[in-house]
């Protein structure tokens, strides 16, 4: 074989038996560190173990206090502690057993509440009297002399609540018209109109009452404006929601105005207020875009002993 062969091989075998040593040398490494991670893995084990155990004898013990014997008397001896309730002597005499006296005592008896009568839980109704009449004219004829009866009193026999379902009403106002019957005949004749007192809002149908009802339904009892229109649909008439919705800003802005800037003044007479906000979104809001966030505040007085205002 010519030399030159044989020193590309040596180069070879040399490269390989390197590479080998580089192999071996990254293994070495990594089986020190696995077994550094084994032992520190037992360290953590044994620690945990012996937690656990510390854990669980506190657990018996603090069973044995709640479930166990309540007396401070043991049975069992602990390791290493002294009987200390077994160390009497010959020349103490015997304890003496007391004798158990029983004491009886009486049954409490609750006094039972008296219900209360219909006369105090319905004082704030109006009461109706209805006086029967259900007696035909023979039931009421004597059977004796068969003279005709005559009422002489009246007994209370029982008493029922009534529920009248709320109902609709239209009415309808008419202008009356006077004139002068000595100007009648003249070239002057004076008229008069009785147009009465004005709507609550102009062109509308809504009464004051229908008003109210929308908005204590509305912001006292929580009900929804589409379900109170669900409600006067089954009263036989449809008011739409907008309609309810422009009868409340309405009224706000002409009726409640003058009580919100008076009970404003006041509320700023407070030495401490309490606010809170509610991100909102305002559509068609004049100098601004429908993105951007407006708030809703809640301004209300202090806890301090006087009249509440929000």
């Amino acid at each position: 074989m010519p030399s030159g062969v044989r020193d590309i091989q040596l180069l070879e075998l040399k490269d390989t038996i390197s590479q080998l040593n580089n192999t071996i040398s990254t293994q070495n490494e990594l089986i020190r560190s696995l077994q550094k991670m084994l032992q520190e893995r037992d360290a953590k084990d044994s620690e945990k173990d012996q937690l656990i155990a510390n854990l669980q004898a506190q657990l018996d013990y603090l069973k044995t206090r709640l479930f166990g014997s309540t007396s401070e008397i043991r049975h069992e001896q602990l390791p290493g502690q002294l009987d200390l309730f077994h160390l009497q002597t010959e020349d103490e005499p015997e304890p003496v057993p007391l004798e158990v006296e029983y004491i009886e005592v009486k049954a409490h008896k609750k006094a039972r509440k008296s219900k209360a009568a219909y006369d105090e839980v319905f004082a704030d109704l109006p009461t109706e009297n209805v006086y029967v009449d259900t007696l035909t004219e023979e039931q009421k004829t004597c059977d004796v002399c068969g003279t005709m009866m005559i009422p002489i009193g009246h007994e209370l026999i029982r008493t029922e609540l009534r529920y009248t379902e709320p109902k609709l009403e239209r009415i309808d106002y008419y202008a009356t018209t006077y004139e002068c019957p000595q100007c009648k005949e003249t070239e002057d004749p004076r008229f008069i109109k009785d147009e009465g007192t004005p709507a609550l809002i102009p062109g509308s149908y809504a009464s004051s009452g229908l008003a109210a009802h929308v908005m204590y339904y509305k912001y006292v009892m929580s009900m929804p404006l589409y379900r109170q229109e669900k409600d006067f649909e089954h009263l036989g008439v449809k008011i739409s929601r907008t309609t309810m919705a422009s009868w409340t800003i309405y009224c706000a802005e002409n009726y409640f105005l003058p009580m919100y800037e008076y009970l404003h003044r006041k509320l700023l007479k407070r030495r401490y207020l309490m606010a809170d906000e509610t991100p909102i979104q305002v559509l068609k809001e004049e100098g601004r875009r429908p993105q951007s966030k407006s708030y809703v505040w809640l301004v209300r007085t202090g806890d301090n002993g006087g009249i509440p205002i929000l």
